[in-house]
């Protein structure tokens, strides 16, 4: 299983060793760098190697900040799924783990950043002690400088007698800093699963200070504080012999008195990229929220779902991809992301969404779908669309087999290929390297199968049509029922055709074993790469994970699944 594991995921382990590799390099080399450096000899008198693991930590931080904005421009995502030909098979699922990367570079930047606050912590007390009493020769000959008029400092700390913490918050770096570190513990403590389930308009709008974490990293060397002999002073004093001369400083031609000097700040050179093309990503997006959309129909269904369909200038789509939704009246800020519904073939794209939080049940309050009457069109408020953009479902027509897993709402994403799949069997000619589909659908809410129902019956009667009934394979479960449902169920078995469904494939009542389905599915197709697409749950997201791992062989001409989540 482990050597299966290896083989599906050898490219994300590649790519999470080589930014491992990275990060080790740069923190190694930068540290060493400090360390040997001959400007910072006496830099080094004072703090020691505080200041190495300062100055790598810091390196590494403006590395992952540098990549943290990459994963989340969704446009640029986008361009290279759809147009360059190098993101095929293996590295379109990378794009797929997008937003696992961004996390795992988050976590990279706040194990740097915390590095680099300790250090500069320690770094101030011993800038503090080196002008105490106690300190004596080097120490504090080096912290005495700058009280001459032709003398520069080394030490920010002029006096013993100062609190450091009052005194770091009077310079640019301090403010900084602290604004810096704020901003991190609210962005990084407001991005657990527990607080974006319980309030995503949290999670969404603390996000955002990212605007402070950036503006302060950019400014954050401006200060200067940590110094370095200067490279003229370097050429006239000779730090080997001079420091072992102390006496001879003001005396000795060789040993003038050593000259001081901040580094110049370079974070802003790491990060101006990214930014400006992220800057570029939101322009995109306002320009997009600018224009018209004409909302030509409004359905209510059962389980508080809201069916929405829409029109844009110049909107063209493929089945599986997102939008991003804005309602100015509910938020002026705001934006969700949802899976579109139709069929590229259709002269409108649509989105259903059901009522799980406040931001979507004030929508369907505002289209009247909470039990009141349906607004007419002319009286809806006003909706942005952005997008539309790719996901891991616009791979599925890339495999011989797929695997099409949905929960709940979660069908949404499937409800577009679906309807695309009919559409092209309408086309006789079409070709496809897709020749099946198995597709699941796990619902505790049998009214939930209404508007998903008829699809699946046109479907049905479609493939039956064209002598296709071969391509797809549907199986629905039914995991919730009360008596009256059961007795109902019982009543009307013996027919034809489903009691809930209207379909002739009858519903299952219960959870799927998923070990029958996969061990059948892997039978049916041996020596077959199998796109295995899901959007659900985290727990059984690791079930499905679990299985393709289990089922797959570790023989490369064996018979592969590989696992696809819908993230977004």
């Amino acid at each position: 299983m482990m050597g299966c594991w290896i083989l599906n995921e050898s490219l994300s382990i590649i790519l999470v060793l080589s930014w491992l590799g990275v990060n080790l390099y740069l923190f190694i080399d930068t540290f060493c760098w400090y360390e040997e450096e001959e400007s910072f000899l006496y830099t080094r008198v004072i703090l020691g190697s505080t200041l190495a693991w300062a100055r790598a930590s810091a390196v590494c931080l403006n590395f992952n900040c540098m990549l943290i904005l990459l994963p989340i421009s969704r446009n640029l995502l986008s361009l290279m799924r759809g147009t360059s030909s190098c993101f095929r098979g293996p590295w379109r699922r990378q794009l797929d783990k997008n937003l696992k990367f961004h996390k795992l570079v988050a976590y990279g930047i706040a194990m740097n950043a915390t590095i680099h606050i300790l250090a500069h912590l320690c770094n101030l007390e011993y800038y503090h002690w080196s002008q105490s009493p106690e300190a004596e020769g080097l120490v504090a000959a080096l912290s005495k400088l700058g009280n001459a008029p032709d003398e520069t400092y080394l030490n920010p700390i002029r006096t013993f007698h100062t609190n450091t913490i009052t005194e770091l918050l009077r310079t640019v770096a301090g403010i900084t800093g602290l604004l810096i570190s704020l901003a991190l513990i609210l962005i990084m403590t407001s991005s657990t699963e527990f607080i974006r389930q319980a309030s995503y308009e949290l999670f969404w709008y603390t996000h955002h200070v990212f605007i402070i974490f950036f503006i302060g990293l950019a400014i954050h060397g401006a200060g200067r504080i940590v110094r370095g002999q200067t490279a003229e002073s370097l050429l006239l004093h000779n730090v080997t012999f001079c420091r072992e001369h102390l006496a001879e400083w003001q005396t000795a031609a060789r040993c003038p008195v050593p000259q001081f000097s901040g580094k110049e700040p370079s974070a802003w050179k790491w990060v101006l990229g990214p930014v400006v093309l992220y800057a570029c990503e939101r322009i995109l997006r306002f320009w997009r929220f600018q224009q018209e959309v004409v909302i030509t129909k409004v359905v209510s269904h059962p389980s508080g779902v809201l069916e929405l369909h829409m029109k844009k200038r110049d909107f063209k789509m493929a089945p599986g991809q997102y939008v991003l939704i804005q309602c100015p009246s509910i938020s002026s800020l705001e934006w969700h992301p949802f899976t579109l519904t139709s069929a590229p073939q259709e002269d409108f794209f649509s989105v259903h969404i059901r009522a799980a939080g406040d931001w979507t049940e004030a929508l369907c309050k505002a289209f009247g779908a909470d039990g009141q009457a349906l607004k007419e069109p002319w009286s809806l408020p006003r909706l942005a669309v952005d997008g539309p953009f790719g996901a891991a479902l616009t791979d599925v027509f890339h495999y011989p087999v797929s695997m099409c897993i949905a929960t709940g709402i979660g069908v949404t994403p499937f409800a577009a290929l679906l309807k695309s799949i009919w559409y092209q069997c309408c086309e006789s000619q079409t070709q496809w390297k897709l020749s099946k589909v198995y597709f699941y659908w796990i619902c505790r809410d049998p009214g939930a199968f209404e508007w998903f129902a008829d699809l699946l019956l046109s479907l049905e009667t479609r493939m039956s049509e064209q002598g296709k009934t071969h391509f797809l394979s549907y199986h629905i479960f039914l995991t919730g029922w009360d008596e009256n449902q059961a007795f109902h169920i019982a009543l009307h078995w013996d027919e034809n055709t489903d009691v809930i469904t209207g379909l002739r494939q009858k519903t299952f009542y219960g959870r799927p074993n998923w070990n029958h389905e996969f061990r059948q599915v892997a039978y049916s197709h041996p020596s077959s790469n199998i796109g295995v697409f899901f959007c659900g749950p985290k727990a059984l997201s690791k079930i499905i994970q679990r299985m393709c791992r289990l089922y797959s062989s570790a023989d490369p001409r064996g018979i592969h699944f590989h696992y696809n989540r819908e993230s977004f």
